[in-house]
């Protein structure tokens, strides 16, 4: 007879649909995510206080700078990948955010121990303006990155018919981090006007992917050791193809962690610029970075008109956060579980769009505090709860070496200049001095051009799957 916790666990299995054997693995691949974006959305309302400090112009400088910033932190993965392997580079990745916080962290708190303050108070000074400046880019260039990475190292555990049924409680795991970090950091920020505040939060987000290596390295020894998965032995025992393409006899892990991926650093350029399907995946990315770039200033108007402090901001940036969070883990657990399944990655793809629009429309309406704050809410669950895990499958058909260093691309380079190029609309519009109801209408054909865009990666995913 089957015990207590067999029980739960083959109930959870059905709900989730999940197979037999699939729970364990789908448990950690979100507790490895819970803890990355955990860490990040302890820092976010940071970043984002820093950003602001000094006015919207300063702003719309540092999305500047972080476009091109990200060109070269591409240009540095690529070469990095290219020489070494998954076991390794993932870790690594991760310990090199720690640094950078830990060294982050410590200027901050032996600034102020000098008698220096905040960027954006009247005690601040120059270093204290140059590392929250320098944080916001890195911030920004190294979250794409890292989770970047962890949607790949998935689509490397998962192949594409798990990645629909598993992604989306995977992204659950997500979202209870994000929650909590922003609910965390909400906290802290509201208890101290400590000018150490943001040094704090550095030092927990640092602990946060300390722990998310620790998980990393766990799944990774398991996921090799079991059948259910990619990196699993052949259960033919068979010929199975390396990553070099070269064929071996007898049992080998799949896409094996501790293969070099190899290529140039170059190697990601490329396969994106010369490939239509990942054209496509990055001109989708650059339509949804500019949609949320246009919501992000708009809700950065609102927080900053409405707060006197450097505490008041982290707490409201975390609120948003929070609330943005809430909204998605509602909308993974009673939603988007079938979803992809029912309607197809395309179609999945295309709600994005249609949120977009209509949500700017009701704001041209009406344009208060509450309606941004639930329009912001509900734009975000969409790209996270829905856009997020759809859009990640698209990758579990292309190659390592395009998926490892094409995929930085798309996601951080073209994301970022999606960014930018919001942020000069944006900049446009505030010169024109045009109300929300122009930029409602601007949205109409973008979201029309994305929503064909969405429709046509579907299909090519499938076409991808069936060859």
């Amino acid at each position: 007879m089957a015990s207590l916790g067999e029980r739960i666990i083959g109930a959870a299995r059905r709900i989730l649909n999940m197979r037999r054997g699939e729970f364990g693995l789908a448990v950690l691949s979100a507790l490895f995510f819970f803890l990355v974006l955990c860490g990040y959305f302890f820092l976010r309302p940071v970043r984002e206080a820093m950003g602001v400090a000094r006015g919207m112009d300063d702003l719309r400088w540092l999305f500047a700078v972080t476009s091109v910033a990200s060109l070269f932190a591409v240009l540095i993965f690529g070469g990095v990948v290219a020489r070494t392997n998954r076991r390794r580079f993932i870790p690594v990745a991760y310990l090199f955010v720690i640094a950078c916080l830990i060294g982050f962290a410590t200027l901050l708190i032996q600034d102020v121990r000098a008698g220096g303050g905040l960027i954006g108070t009247d005690a601040e000074t120059g270093l204290a303006r140059g590392v929250g400046y320098t944080f916001y880019v890195w911030l920004s260039v190294i979250n794409l990155f890292s989770t970047s990475v962890f949607w790949s190292f998935m689509v490397d555990v998962f192949d594409v018919d798990q990645g629909k049924r598993m992604f989306p409680f995977i992204g659950i795991g997500g979202t209870l981090g994000a929650f909590l970090g922003g609910r965390g950091a909400s906290f802290v920020s509201g208890l101290t006007e400590s000018p150490y505040l943001p040094a704090g939060l550095m030092l927990i987000g640092a602990g946060c992917f300390a722990l998310a290596i620790a998980v990393m390295l766990i799944l990774d020894r398991r996921a090799g050791a079991s059948d259910l998965s990619r990196l699993g032995a052949d259960p033919a025992g068979g010929p199975v193809a390396s990553d070099g393409g070269a064929s071996e006899t007898g049992p080998r892990r799949r896409g094996d962690g501790g293969t070099r991926i190899g290529g140039g650093a170059l190697e990601g350029l490329r396969a994106v610029f010369t490939s239509p399907y990942l054209l496509g995946v990055g001109l989708w990315v650059v339509f949804m970075a500019i949609s949320n770039t246009l919501i992000y200033f708009t809700q950065a108007n609102v927080i900053l008109g409405a707060t006197d402090t450097f505490s008041q901001r982290v707490g409201s940036f975390a609120d948003f956060d929070s609330l943005a969070q809430l909204g998605t883990l509602l909308t993974q657990i009673f939603i988007t579980t079938h979803l992809i399944r029912k309607l197809g990655v395309g179609w999945t793809l295309a709600i994005l769009p249609l949120v977009t629009v209509l949500g700017f429309v009701v704001l041209a309406v009406w344009p208060i505090y509450g309606v941004m704050m639930i329009f912001q809410a509900v734009h975000r669950a969409t790209r996270y709860a829905i856009s997020r895990p759809s859009r990640e499958t698209l990758f579990s058909v292309v190659p390592p070496a395009e998926k490892y260093k094409g995929k930085p691309i798309v996601d951080v380079f073209l994301y970022r200049g999606g960014d930018l190029a919001g942020a000069g609309i944006d900049s446009l519009f505030a010169m024109l001095g045009l109300t929300l109801a122009w930029v409602a209408m601007s949205t109409a054909p973008l979201a029309g051009m994305w929503i064909v865009l969405s429709v046509a990666l579907g299909r090519a995913q499938a076409r991808r799957v069936a060859s």
